[in-house]
């Protein structure tokens, strides 16, 4: 439920911004309210779990996202559609990591509980898979508030078959809420998020755009400072003192940037551009998604076989390749020369989530691998937050220019290959003389890499 949210939106933005009456500015505000919350809340509602109870969490959770969910479907404007999806996120975050708690919970024999998590990791990728097409089928069909009443009966299910079936389990020793540290990550990077997809509209050099940025700087820094001298910070600065880290986590955040940017688009090209129905964009983005959940599984063995820095750089430079070759299609492009570049770019992200999780929790110690799996899940969700502003602004500053929408969108499309190439070059730079810590990687079985698949974890 969680995952299609991420991805059934998408078909359905050209709809909302018809029946909505709202611009480009609007659709990327229902985009990243709800990316935003997910990425600024998934450490926290980890700890929620562990502290308060993994079950009265989860289903906290699920109330508040089946809940959100309502008020999407009835929003009469964008305003309040944004707020429904703030809503939802706050939901996802408490949700999430809790689901995957209580499966570690539940699930003592560290056999059955790789078993147990591949099928979460699993039916997480069917999510993500069947949402473009969910998304085309329902919007076609009844509108876009059907794209959010479909989570209401999965969540009273879950609610009621939750209450009575799962135990709960808690963490004794859970480190207390890093409430500062919350509060200043969500302000910061939301400030931030505000100036980049605003700018286009209000001017880069307005004094709100620019007070803006000046705000960002200013918490993101207090941010810093705080949890340098917190003892159990919600991000644990001395994390990224280890190289691997510190590469895997960088590069996560520019595979979130280039994945969430560019899809953003991959409906509003097909539907303004080519003229496509919203099923058949719908249809037509499946490339992308079917190639990420069907090379996924096989990415940590490839990792484990020949090395994370060789897999890594290789999906960096197909992904990057890929989204060079969206950035020469136009209007008159047949479809038959379009499906491919979707399917290597979704090939490229696919080989390197999974290994870039897998690398960033074996960089760290035993005792904080949950840590370091939800901030890797974290970095990607923040890159995915400024990769749709970001490239929202590309195309609004092309447009600005005179330029045509199409001309805007395959300008975005070059820039977020050209920023995934770049990524590619300094990971593999980076990592060019750690043979060690790349033998270490290698040496994990492929089913733990499986386990530290690209959801979100604690």
């Amino acid at each position: 439920m969680v995952l299609l949210d991420n991805s059934i939106v998408g078909a359905a933005l050209p709809d909302m911004q018809q029946r909505l009456h709202t611009q480009l500015t609007g659709l990327q505000w229902i985009v990243d309210a709800y990316v935003l919350l997910v990425a600024m809340l998934l450490l926290s509602g980890g700890v929620f779990a562990d502290r308060f109870g993994r079950k009265r969490v989860f289903l906290t959770g699920v109330a508040v996202f089946t809940v959100a969910s309502v008020v999407c479907s009835v929003a009469p404007s964008v305003g309040w559609l944004v707020a429904g999806r703030t809503l939802q996120g706050v939901g996802a975050a408490l949700l999430s990591p809790a689901s995957l708690a209580l499966l570690v919970a539940a699930y003592p024999v560290a056999q059955e509980r790789v078993r147990g998590i591949g099928l979460w990791a699993g039916l997480s990728g069917i999510g993500m898979a069947a949402g473009p097409v969910a998304g085309g089928v329902l919007t076609d069909a009844f509108g876009w508030p059907a794209i959010f009443l479909v989570n209401v009966p999965i969540g009273v299910v879950l609610l009621a078959a939750g209450a009575r079936a799962l135990g709960e389990s808690r963490n004794a020793g859970a480190p207390a809420i890093d409430v500062p540290g919350t509060v200043l990550s969500v302000l910061g990077v939301g400030v931030l998020t505000y100036g980049l997809i605003e700018g286009g509209a209000q001017g880069w050099t307005s004094p709100v755009i620019l007070g803006s940025f000046v705000a960002a700087a200013v918490l993101l820094g207090a941010f810093v400072a705080v949890e340098g001298r917190r003892a159990a910070p919600m991000l644990p600065l001395r994390l990224f003192r280890e190289r691997l880290f510190t590469v895997s986590n960088t590069a996560m955040t520019v595979v979130g940037f280039a994945l969430m940017g560019s899809t953003f688009f991959f409906s509003q090209f097909f539907v303004y551009v080519q003229g496509s129905s919203l099923l058949a964009a719908g249809l037509q983005t499946l490339p992308t998604t079917l190639a990420m959940v069907l090379v996924s599984p096989f990415a940590g063995r490839a990792a484990a076989r020949y090395g994370f820095r060789v897999v890594v750089t290789t999906g960096l430079g197909l992904a990057g390749l890929g989204l060079l070759a969206l950035g020469a299609v136009h209007a008159d492009t047949g479809y038959g020369n379009v499906w491919w570049r979707l399917a290597v770019a979704g090939i490229g992200f696919a080989l390197t989530m999974s290994p870039l999780t897998g690398a960033a929790v074996l960089a760290v110690g035993p005792q904080e691998g949950g840590l370091a799996s939800g901030i890797s899940s974290t970095t990607r969700q923040i890159g995915a937050v400024l990769g749709v502003a970001v490239l929202g602004a590309v195309v609004r500053a092309r447009q600005s220019d005179g330029a045509s929408f199409e001309t805007g969108l395959t300008s975005a499309f070059v820039v977020a290959g050209v920023v995934t190439l770049v990524a590619a070059v300094f990971t593999g730079l980076r990592l060019a003389r750690s043979a060690p810590t790349e033998a270490t990687v290698g040496a994990e079985p492929a089913m733990k890499e499986r386990e530290l698949s690209e959801t979100p974890g604690r």
